[in-house]
């Protein structure tokens, strides 16, 4: 009687909930929609290189289409007197000699000099020693002086110089020809002193001692009285002054800072030097003489060049700060970028580049040289400031010295340089430096908000479209992006600039088979379509880009097939880590996941022959075993695509062969892999041809097995496909078995 009570009282089948919690039609759609899930994976990995270049091992540049990050560098590479960059074109000789100018009548007549007379090689031959060292010093070209010919007419001047001359010949044991012109070298001088001044300030007889003297061939600059003045009349484009010097700026010259540039000269231990640099920078920087405003800059430099040559990083470091702040330009200023460089290249040499503030220098360099006058300067600069970069104490540093401003405007100054421009040799070396330092930055939060107040992304999506077949410059500029995208932030600016879609379209169409480019590429639309609705829309729009992410698929699918590694007992060899192959499948497969959440693309997509056919193949030939990321993800696509009940689905027409390959994962140890089969029969057992299939095949009592499982959404899941199989009457009764009902 009890029971037959409870039969009346029954109103409806178990597994309806009572009228007061039923749903309605919009929550129950809403409820199934929010089982389609958009997939997660791991950032592409990028190894760190061992070296430190300017272009790293898997550069596509070659080494001879490349500037080299190995070189040497000497004292002698330095210009005494600074000038502007020199033109590559070649003058042709003059075809006559020049004449003497007459004697002097006046004064004022004896500062003028005539031009030089070419060397003749017969002669030179026929001199000293001592006179070809002369020549020979004169010939090496970093430090050559002007020459220039004496009044003939100055008595006492002739004198003088053939006295020397007749010294130098008794000392070097060598007979000089009884006529010689005598040609006088004013070191380092643009304009010639006037006679006058010669012959009161310059004794020949210790110029030419001096010049014959190889190891003496670059003059001291503290030895003699006539340097000390030379540096008083310097070039005015070295100094950039016209104003006279002080005398107070003299007396603390002489006071301060000449005591120390002699004991530059003169020590020959390198922890006393680099002592001496440390005091000379501090000395320099409290008499306000750092920079180009006071005389004797170009007497100080020549010191500071001689010591480059000592084989010492510290020193060397010490050496670049106290030339770089003294505002040096042109092949100076490159070859102390290349210096620096040099020394940055050696990673224990970090912390010496902390101690030291050159990265303030180094940083001044971009924010106040001229682009076009120092493009191979910025090059090396920029060079020292990636390897900086790549030290995490030194990163912070470079956020809180606003760096991050600096590159984002230099920058758009590369983006809107002429690529026919000929001062500027490839601005893509300069742009795979500046974005690989930039990629270094994004994992700081500091950096990210920056890029974005300085709005970097539409800039760095300009570099891509500018730059689309320089695969370096897109790879580091991919690196960028991957990192940013990551944020969510970052990734709705990014979203913003509707040309990103196209632009990363386009490479994955031109750099199809280069892997670390497109594995970032494809990384980045899934973050995007992950994320923004409007994304999935966007992309669905650019003409060709279901054929693109086709031609990837098939592409990579092949390789995977051709590139399974056996070991020797014929079984596949399992590895740690995804193949290449693989990781462009696994991110390439999430794209379509998150693209299938759309209603409208999801439709098109479960429509699409090769989309499907792709994924069924992935099933096929792989095991959750040689790799589980990419098995799990195909299956979780599938079971998004399976959501819609579509004309024309192609998971409707192969839902049987679907069902059948869904059963390994069944067999299975991985949770998650089986998870997700069930999720896929939940949505195909809503078709009759599938429940069958799970009766006959007995799938229902692995559900009811799962029922215990303390898992929560495997446990709903397989509540879920039993639910569906007992819609039909005849059904109900498998619920009885294995205790069905209870559970």
């Amino acid at each position: 009687m009890q029971s037959s009570k409870s039969k009346k009282e029954y109103s409806g089948a178990f597994y309806k909930p009572p009228l007061a919690v039923q749903k309605t039609s919009a929550e129950i759609i809403n409820e199934a929609r929010n089982t389609l899930r958009t997939l997660r994976t791991r950032r592409p990995f990028t190894p760190r290189e061992q070296q430190r270049k300017l272009f790293g091992s898997a550069s596509s540049r070659t080494p001879e289409n490349r500037p080299p990050s190995t070189f040497s560098l000497h004292a002698f590479n330095f210009e005494s007197v600074e000038s502007r960059t020199v033109s590559c074109a070649r003058l042709n000789p003059l075809d006559h000699k020049p004449k003497l100018l007459p004697s002097a009548t006046s004064e004022e007549e004896h500062s003028v000099f005539p031009a030089k007379l070419p060397v003749d090689s017969e002669e030179v031959r026929k001199v000293s020693n001592a006179r070809a060292l002369l020549f020979k010093t004169a010939a090496c070209g970093n430090l050559l002086p002007d020459k220039v010919f004496l009044p003939v007419e100055s008595k006492r001047q002739n004198f003088e110089e053939q006295a020397a001359m007749s010294d130098i010949s008794k000392s070097s044991n060598a007979n000089f020809p009884e006529k010689l012109t005598v040609q006088m070298n004013f070191k380092d001088k643009c304009a010639p002193l006037t006679y006058k001044e010669h012959h009161s300030k310059i004794s020949p007889s210790s110029q030419f001692s001096n010049q014959s003297n190889p190891i003496n061939s670059q003059e001291s600059p503290l030895s003699s009285s006539d340097n000390t003045e030379g540096a008083k009349s310097s070039n005015k484009s070295e100094n950039n002054v016209d104003a006279d010097e002080t005398e107070e700026e003299e007396n603390y010259w002489n006071m301060k800072v000449l005591p120390i540039l002699h004991e530059l000269e003169t020590e020959d231990n390198v922890e006393n030097l680099c002592h001496a640099c440390t005091i000379l920078y501090q000395v320099l920087e409290e008499g306000n003489m750092l920079g180009k405003r006071f005389k004797r800059r170009s007497l100080c430099l020549k010191t500071l060049y001689k010591l480059v040559d000592i084989a010492s990083d510290s020193l060397s470091l010490k050496l670049a700060k106290i030339i770089l702040d003294l505002k040096v330009s042109g092949k100076n200023l490159l070859n102390v970028c290349k210096l620096v460089f040099k020394i940055s290249r050696n990673e224990k040499n970090d912390s010496l580049i902390q101690n030291d503030g050159i990265l303030d220098s180094l940083l001044e360099i971009l924010g106040t040289e001229d682009l076009g006058t120092n493009t191979e300067a910025f090059l090396y600069c920029m060079g020292a400031i990636k390897f900086i970069s790549g030290n995490a104490r030194l990163l912070n540093e470079m956020v809180n010295k606003g760096s991050v401003g600096m590159l984002v405007q230099l920058m758009k100054q590369i983006n809107d340089i002429d690529e026919n421009d000929a001062q500027f040799f490839s601005p893509g070396h300069l742009l795979v430096q500046l974005t690989a330092i930039l990629r270094n930055l994004v994992d700081l939060p500091e950096s990210r908000s920056k890029l974005l107040e300085y709005r970097a992304i539409p800039e760095l999506c300009l570099v891509l479209e500018k730059h689309i077949s320089d695969k370096d410059v897109c790879t580091n500029v991919a690196r960028i992006f991957s990192k940013l995208s990551s944020f969510n932030d970052c990734c709705t600016a990014l979203a913003d600039c509707s040309r990103c879609y196209v632009l990363f379209l386009a490479l994955l169409n031109k750099h199809t088979k280069k892997q670390d480019l497109v594995v970032r590429i494809i990384f980045i639309l899934g973050n995007l379509t992950a994320k923004n609705s409007r994304a999935r829309e966007q992309f669905l729009e650019v003409q060709g880009s279901i054929d693109i992410l086709v031609a990837l698929f098939q592409y990579n699918c092949e390789a995977d097939v051709n590139g399974k590694q056996w070991n020797d007992g014929g079984e596949f060899k399992k590895l740690k880590h995804p193949s290449e192959a693989e990781d462009v499948l696994i991110k390439l497969i999430r794209v379509i996941a998150n693209l299938s959440i759309h209603p409208c693309v999801g439709a098109s997509l479960a429509n699409n022959h090769q989309i499907v056919g792709l994924l069924i193949k992935v099933l096929e030939y792989k095991s959750v075993e040689e790799c589980e990321e990419l098995v799990i993800n195909t299956t979780a696509t599938i079971n998004n695509l399976s959501f819609y009940q579509v004309k024309d689905s192609v998971i409707q027409e192969r839902k049987l062969y679907i069902a059948e390959l869904l059963l390994k994962l069944f067999m299975s140890n991985n949770m998650d892999g089986i998870l997700e089969a069930i999720r896929v029969f939940g949505n195909l057992s809503q078709y009759h041809e599938i429940c069958d299939f799970i009766i006959q095949r007995k799938v229902y009592k692995f559900m009811i097995t799962l029922l215990d499982a303390k898992h929560q959404e495997v446990c709903f899941s397989a509540c879920g496909v039993l639910i569906n199989l007992t819609v039909d009457k005849n059904r109900r009764s498998i619920l009885n078995e294995e205790g069905g009902i209870k559970k």
